[in-house]
């Protein structure tokens, strides 16, 4: 019960957090750039079968691999990138708690 709440919290909430703090003037913008790192989860569609409540995502999926990790917090130093690496990051934050409370 209390893992969904905390997987979707940090899915959703901590972005709008993020967005209200660091990026007052377009947060909303922020907000959406960064919920679209939730376009990653698309790789579980390469997954069989497709949604396992028992399988931890990281290092399973191709998107969630600790390689491409790397580069999502890669995408954190340019300014150009950060809002897109922030959603991706926060995604792979939440993804990882989920994986500690299973």
């Amino acid at each position: 019960m209390l893992q969904p709440l905390v997987h979707y919290g940090i899915h959703f909430l901590l972005p709008l957090v993020v967005a209200f703090l660091f990026f007052k003037s377009a947060w909303k913008t922020a907000y959406l750039i960064m919920i679209l790192g939730m376009l990653i989860d698309l790789d579980h569609l390469l997954a069989n079968p497709m949604f396992d409540p028992n399988r931890c995502s990281i290092n399973f999926h191709p998107l969630h691999s600790y390689y491409a990790i790397g580069i999502y917090v890669l995408l954190l130093l340019p300014k150009k990138t950060r809002l897109i690496g922030l959603g991706l990051v926060i995604h792979i934050i939440a993804d990882s708690v989920d994986c500690l409370l299973m």
